[in-house]
Parts: structure tokens; C-alpha cells; sequence
């Protein structure tokens, strides 16, 4: 068994595609390799193959691998809820709700279901690389720390730390990264890695024989900026990609609390597509068709919405013929009524729906965490897709499903066809149901959609390549003790 950390000198400094890059490189030649995240804040999260709930960005990584999603890999998973506190879930398992304060004080719980999760994966798999949340220099999170040097310590593993030069400062991040760590931390970093490079390596020679001699450490390598690729984002929302002349467009009001906006990545790469961000205090984007994303606090993401008074400008794109498709929370706020009587996203309490179909929703324990697949009914074309929600949704308007899934309806059509909304995340990655839901939302032509899982796994494969072409391949099976 060997686990071997990759740690950032910030925030998206590249950790997770490295690991992603590191899993698929090994699993390339062999070895039983999974990723290991011990603690993860995200909104974007998954259904494991053992029904539980992980961050995003470890479900590409296990698929990187070859490996079945489990909720072993991510044993702490925060899903924020308001600036102060977030949902707990502990190794897949809805644990509670804290705030900051409430959740420092647990971190001797969750410390022992990383460490159990950690033995248990670790059991199973050859080679597990974990994965460091935020940067090592927060000195004000390191009691108790569980997501960086405590779990390296914990573990005792080496790490490997990346810094992102497309930000700037690459050598300041690191030498100021390593400055802030006690000497026993500083022993733990075996090399750096230098992230999304543009340009011509031999500029950045001496820099790179300066680090080196500063810290006493190597660089083992630097990778380079790869145009183009789209790979599921632990956090941050990808703007659109290129796009043809009179694309539909596409607009997706930015919501505080959204929720799994990697639902919108096939969308974004669709030639035929102009997806656009509504964002607050900028004027609202013209639309086809617009769709109110999944949110983790839905009440008062819905009062955001109407704060904007997008709320009206979503009237209006109705009244003139626009389509509107609601996901998961989205699909929530499209009815009459929402109710969380037991504070479950929130404050206890219950408030009014946007009122364009006849449902209403009650938030209940026990969430819905399943994968599932089906069919679009009114295409007959197969779909694919995950359910993550507490809300039971009831009335008149769930009598016109959209989705049969394994079994069971899903979902609602308003009577004109002009509102459609439903359960299931996932529901652009199946290329037939995208193409049958854009022909709905008003697509003309021959532009076709892209198979997303294909190009998940060939953007999986560049990140491979680049690990054999720019990494000192030799230091990395030494550190995995695979030489």
C-alpha cells in the first residue's frame, strides 16, 4: 500500500486534475490506483456505487482510475448553505448541518472517519493519491487540520505541492507556501509540480534552477496549459465555449447556493449552444430557453432570483414564447409551494413557488441518492443520470412526467409544453436526450451534441499524456514505490 498527497499553493491551483492526471496515468500501466479526498467543500457532488454522496471532482478522478465510485474516497464532503455553515456529510451520510464554529469542534470526529476510510480504501487498492483541499499555508485552519499536512501526518505520506503559473507569482507561492510550514511539514514536500504553463520552457529555466537551489528540492516538472479542456469542476463555473452563428442561446440565472453546474458542461461545448450566465447587476441575457439549475438552499435561492427580479424576466421570455427547464431545485421553485419544515436547507418555514406548475414540494430527511437511467418520454430516447434531493414534490402537474426512470415516472410537462422540469442531474451527458431536449427548446439544423462520456475519457487521456511528456516520470515511481 502506498498513498502519495498532492497539495496546491491555492485554491485551483490544478490539484484535482493532477490527481486525476496521476490516476489514469498509473491505471494506464496497471496499477490498482484509486483517489482518496479527505475533505472536500463543494456544491458539486455525486452518487457513489455504495449509495453515497461525494464531492464532484472525486467521481472523475475515480473514472480516471477505472474504479468505482465509493464513498470511502471523499469521507468529508461540506456543502455550504449560507457564508457560515454547511451540510455535514460524513462518508456519504447526511450527518447534520454546522456552522464554522460547531464544525471546528468536530474535526476529532471526522479526523477518525478519514483515517477509517483512508484504511479501508487503502486495503483495496495498490496505490491511493489523495488529494489536499484550499493550500497548507492557512495557519488558521491547521488545529485540527484533516484535509492537508494533518491527513499527510496522519498518513504519513509524501506530497507532492503544484502552483499555477498562469496566475502570476509561481515562485513566490511556492518559497511563501514553504515558508509557513514547521520543518517536520516542510520534510513531507518531495518536489513541486508548476501547473498550466504557456510558452516556451527553456524561459523558465533559471527560475526553475533558483527554486531548486532555494528550497533543496526538485521541480518535477511543469506542465502545460491545455486549450480546450473540460473536465468536471470541483467549484468554479466554466464560462461557454465556442459556438456557431444564430446558436440557440441558453441562459442559467447565477444562483448563490447552485448546486451540480456540471450539469451544463455538454451544453457548453455544443457548437450549436450559447450558454450564458445571468449574473446580478448585469442586465439579463437574451434566451431561448432558460433553466433554473439544482440549488442547496433552494428557499433562498428563490428569493435571490426574485431580488434580481429575474423572476419577471423569466415571465416575460415565457409570455413571448420561450421554453423554461427547471433541475432538481430548479425544478422545486418551477411549483406552487416549497416547505422545509424542518430546517433542513435553512431556517424552518415554507415559501412560494414561481407558480408555472401545479406541485408542491416538501423537504424530508433522508435524501434521494441513486443513479439511474430510462427514458425521455416524450422522444423515447434512452437518458442516464444521478439523483441527489430531499424534496418529495406532489400534485396535478406530475401526471405529465418527462422521465421514465427504471420504473418509475419522474419529473413534470406543463400542458403547453412550454415548461418542463425534473429530478434528475446528468440529463444533457446522454447525446439523444440533448439533442431531443434542444429541438424542444427551439435547435435548427444539423448541429449535433457531443457524446460528454467520450469526451470525459479523451480529456482523461491528455491529462495522461502530459504527466508522460513533462514529468520526471522515474521521481514519481520512486515516490509510489513502484520502481
Amino acid at each position: 500500500m502506498t498513498t502519495l498527497m498532492i497539495q496546491g499553493t491555492t485554491s485551483d491551483a490544478g490539484k484535482t486534475l493532477v490527481v486525476a492526471a496521476l490516476c489514469r496515468w498509473l491505471a494506464r500501466r496497471g496499477v490498482g490506483v484509486a483517489p482518496f479526498k479527505p475533505q472536500n467543500m463543494a456544491l458539486n457532488s455525486a452518487v457513489s456505487e455504495d449509495g453515497g454522496e461525494v464531492g464532484r471532482s472525486t467521481a472523475l478522478q475515480a473514472l480516471a482510475a477505472g474504479v468505482p465510485l465509493h464513498s470511502d474516497m471523499n469521507p468529508v464532503l461540506l456543502k455550504p448553505q449560507t457564508d457560515r455553515g454547511a451540510q455535514v456529510i460524513l462518508r456519504g451520510r447526511v450527518h447534520g448541518n454546522m456552522d464554522a464554529l460547531d464544525y471546528h469542534a468536530f474535526k476529532a470526529t471526522a479526523r477518525e472517519a478519514v483515517r477509517d476510510a483512508w484504511t479501508a480504501l487503502s486495503a483495496r487498492h495498490e496505490v491511493v493519491i489523495a488529494e489536499g483541499a484550499g493550500s497548507p499555508a492557512e495557519i488558521n485552519l491547521r488545529a485540527n487540520d484533516i484535509a492537508n499536512m494533518g491527513f499527510a501526518e496522519l498518513a504519513d505520506c509524501p506530497v507532492i505541492l503544484v502552483a499555477d503559473i498562469d496566475r502570476g507569482g509561481v515562485f513566490a507561492q511556492i518559497v511563501g507556501t514553504l515558508e509557513v510550514l514547521p520543518p517536520q511539514e516542510q520534510a513531507r514536500i518531495q518536489g513541486f509540480v508548476i501547473n498550466r504553463f504557456r510558452g516556451d520552457p527553456a524561459l523558465l529555466q533559471s527560475g526553475l534552477d533558483w527554486l531548486g537551489e532555494r528550497t533543496g528540492k526538485p521541480v518535477l516538472g511543469v506542465l502545460p496549459y491545455l486549450h480546450g479542456l473540460m473536465l468536471d469542476a470541483e467549484d468554479a463555473v466554466a464560462s461557454g465555449g465556442e459556438h456557431q452563428a444564430g446558436a440557440l442561446k441558453v441562459t442559467v440565472p447565477l444562483l448563490p447556493r447552485m448546486s451540480n453546474h456540471n450539469d451544463f458542461d455538454p451544453l457548453r461545448l455544443h457548437p450549436g449552444v450559447a450558454l450564458r450566465f445571468a449574473e446580478m447587476g448585469r442586465p439579463w441575457p437574451a434566451a431561448d430557453l432558460v433553466i433554473l439549475p439544482g440549488s442547496k438552499a433552494t428557499r433562498a435561492d428563490l428569493a435571490f432570483l426574485r431580488e434580481q427580479g429575474w423572476h419577471r424576466e423569466i415571465e416575460r421570455h415565457l409570455r413571448y414564447g420561450g421554453k423554461v427547464l427547471g433541475l432538481c431545485g430548479g425544478f422545486q421553485m418551477l411549483g406552487e409551494r416549497i416547505e422545509d419544515p424542518r430546517g433542513l436547507e435553512g431556517d424552518p418555514g415554507g415559501d412560494d413557488g414561481l407558480g408555472w406548475l401545479a406541485l408542491r414540494t416538501t423537504l424530508v430527511p433522508g435524501k434521494q441518492l441513486r443513479n439511474v437511467s430510462g427514458t425521455l418520454l416524450p422522444d423515447g430516447v434512452p437518458i442516464h443520470g444521478y439523483e441527489i434531493h430531499n424534496g418529495v414534490s406532489e400534485g396535478p402537474a406530475l401526471d405529465r412526467p418527462l422521465l421514465r426512470l427504471d420504473g418509475r415516472d419522474d419529473g413534470a410537462l406543463s400542458d403547453d409544453d412550454r415548461i418542463r422540469g425534473t429530478y434528475l442531474h446528468g440529463l444533457f451527458d446522454d447525446p439523444g436526450a440533448t439533442d431531443a431536449l434542444l429541438r424542444w427548446a427551439g435547435l435548427t439544423g444539423t448541429s449535433a451534441a457531443i457524446d460528454y462520456d467520450a469526451h470525459r475519457q479523451h480529456d482523461l487521456n491528455r491529462l495522461a499524456d502530459a504527466i508522460d511528456q513533462h514529468l520526471d516520470t522515474d521521481a514519481l515511481l520512486a515516490l509510489l514505490n513502484l520502481t
